[in-house]
């Protein structure tokens, strides 16, 4: 646990520079939602492709602030327009009620008009990419694909709906959670559903760790092509 608070503290060190501000977002349902977005490093002349990137654990305010430093951070130096939503009841977006909220939130988000319209990139850290995971199977023709860094899958849910949707996946091999060991058995159960998966174990990495930016930026313009 204490290597994990290192590497974290690390991570938002090297992107302290970034500017990130803290909106509180009324959605269509009548309640607030606290976001933290990032803004692309450079003025765009066009609207940016926007990232929902959930942090893990709770996704309290916490988390969700350092996500938005460290690995938001990394989205917007490459032109994304990142927003990293806190979770309203400490359950990350897990679950149908949470699940709707993202959906309304980017509903709002695309609203603006530095904010690209069409379909949205999901991303998102342990139970933040679980949390990516279950919105892109309610609707994945909304979205151009999901960046689990990492996440679990199980045959028990079906993961059909997902044919043919791009899923980047990754996972520590140090994994202080165990999560390596059920690397085969996610990787499986996506693969068999028919999606369009890049997977790969970290060695040494730990459940948390520093993005492989040359791996996942080559993933992301293939997603943005399609």
């Amino acid at each position: 646990m204490e290597k994990l608070r290192r590497n974290l503290t690390f991570m938002v060190i090297m992107f302290s520079s970034m500017v990130t501000a803290q909106e509180r977002i009324t959605l269509e349902d009548g309640s607030r939602l606290s976001v933290y977005m990032v803004k692309p490093a450079e003025s765009l002349s066009e609207p940016a492709p926007l990232v929902i990137l959930m942090g893990g654990g709770p996704g309290n305010a916490s988390i969700s602030r350092d996500t938005s430093i460290w690995l938001g951070g990394g989205f917007a130096e490459r032109g994304w327009m990142v927003a990293v939503p806190v979770s309203p009841n400490n359950r990350a977006f897990r679950g149908d009620e949470n699940n709707q909220k993202v959906e309304q939130l980017i509903l709002e988000l695309q609203k603006r008009e530095e904010i690209a319209s069409g379909k949205v990139l999901l991303a998102g850290i342990s139970n933040g990419g679980m949390s990516a995971l279950e919105i892109a199977r309610r609707n994945p023709g909304n979205y151009m694909g999901v960046a689990a860094v990492p996440a679990l899958a199980t045959s028990v849910v079906d993961n059909r709906v997902l044919s043919g949707f791009p899923v980047y996946l990754r996972i520590g091999g140090a994994d202080q959670l165990g999560w390596a060991d059920r690397f085969d058995e996610t990787a499986e159960a996506l693969t068999e559903a028919g999606v369009d998966l890049d997977a790969a174990i970290l060695d040494s990495a730990p459940h948390m760790f520093r993005m492989n930016w040359e791996s996942l930026e080559s993933w992301l313009e293939k997603v943005l092509e399609h």
